[in-house]
């Protein structure tokens, strides 16, 4: 038994969000939303409203223990990204990518 929560379209960077997310796999739930909320990284906002979700999806869809919850896989995609154009010297255009991510995180129970 497993619940997942899945973010899609974040405006973060896949290679900003693989660190934080090489911290807390196989980490207990509660150990891993410390680890978030002390963490200085841009990704960690997102990541605990996700890690939010996917306790709330355990305990409410599919009936799981939340004390006995860790994150059992955690996985970065990249999304499409954002093509933008910025103005340089004498007359050029330089081309700036926006990347965006799809999250997804699965817990799962000891036992």
């Amino acid at each position: 038994m497993e619940a997942r929560a899945c973010l899609k379209y974040a405006r973060i960077s896949p290679r900003k969000v693989s660190i934080v997310l090489d911290l807390i796999r196989n980490k207990p739930v509660d150990l891993a939303m410390a680890i978030l909320r002390h963490t200085p990284k841009a990704a960690c906002e997102d990541l605990q409203k996700l890690l939010r979700s996917a306790m709330a999806n355990a305990e409410n869809n599919h009936n799981m223990d939340v004390s006995r919850l860790y994150v059992a896989q955690c996985y970065v995609s990249p999304g499409p990204i954002l093509k933008r154009i910025r103005p340089s010297a004498h007359g050029r255009a330089f081309r700036v990518l926006k990347r965006t991510s799809h999250v997804t995180l699965v817990l799962k129970e000891k036992e």
